[in-house]
């Protein structure tokens, strides 16, 4: 999909409420205070119109810690995946691309989004964490002048000039170079879900120091970290969110 049609694909699901796999949804737009200050966090309540809630754990545990990922996909395909019956693989916010916070279920609860390699398991960790998604298609590859998603060489993302779609790196970050740029919007409402959490669960507000913050960390520090983390601190391969090409500093300045 190129990223030009993303705002319409978007648009698409809040006007239906339908994903790709045709499950439909009841969007309740809603917001919460933030504790401790006088800020307000919008957002829309997204609920299987079936009632079911076989794809999440209603168990509710402590929680010490957030961790980032992006979904590698567009939105409706990213409702579609972590909305699957009896899966169990899910989170509870996934963040459009157009800024909405869609909650899927409560944060108190749990869901496996880690990954059966993960450093210090995919249980342990996905009760004891908060995960967030973004929805981003992730890693770029570059065909001539254009930039395609991985998973098709003609599913054209953006033309190389298109300068404002993706980030370069000048390393590259677990081989690849070219990334998917997150949209204004999306850091403004993460850091916005950011301070809900954090306030809401009593987790610093903190990151893993810059030379850490894009590859495996081990398992003692991992587990023992109060604050926020990314899904490639949990895993040495196979993942990519979310590494350098993320503006972590226009991040933590809205933070």
């Amino acid at each position: 999909m190129k990223a030009t049609s993303i705002a319409k694909h978007e648009k698409s699901f809040f006007d239906t409420g339908r994903d790709t796999a045709g499950k439909e949804f009841i969007l309740t737009p809603s917001s919460v205070s933030i504790k401790g200050s006088h800020e307000k966090m919008p957002y829309v309540q997204c609920r299987t119109k079936n009632g079911d809630t076989s794809f999440y754990v209603k168990e509710k545990h402590t929680k010490n810690q957030i961790v980032l990922h992006y979904t590698a996909g567009y939105l409706k395909g990213d409702v579609a995946a972590l909305s699957r019956p009896n899966h169990r693989v899910s989170v509870p916010f996934i963040i459009a691309r157009n800024g909405t916070i869609l909650n899927m279920w409560s944060s108190a609860f749990w869901a496996y989004h880690l990954g059966s390699r993960a450093v210090g398991g995919n249980t342990n960790g996905g009760r004891r964490t908060i995960a967030i998604e973004m929805s981003n298609i992730g890693f770029l590859k570059r065909i001539g002048d254009n930039l395609v998603t991985v998973y098709n060489d003609n599913d054209v993302y953006c033309h190389i000039s298109d300068t404002q779609f993706y980030t370069q790196l000048d390393i590259p970050f677990r081989g690849e170079q070219y990334f998917a740029t997150h949209t204004a919007k999306q850091y403004k409402s993460l850091a916005l879900l950011l301070k809900y959490l954090t306030a809401e669960y009593n987790i610093p507000a903190s990151f893993l120091p810059e030379d850490k913050r894009y590859g495996i960390v081990a398992e003692e520090e991992l587990v023992n970290f109060r604050g926020i983390t990314s899904h490639v601190n949990y895993r040495s391969s196979g993942k990519w969110d979310i590494g350098p090409a993320f503006d972590w500093d226009q991040l933590i300045n809205q933070l």
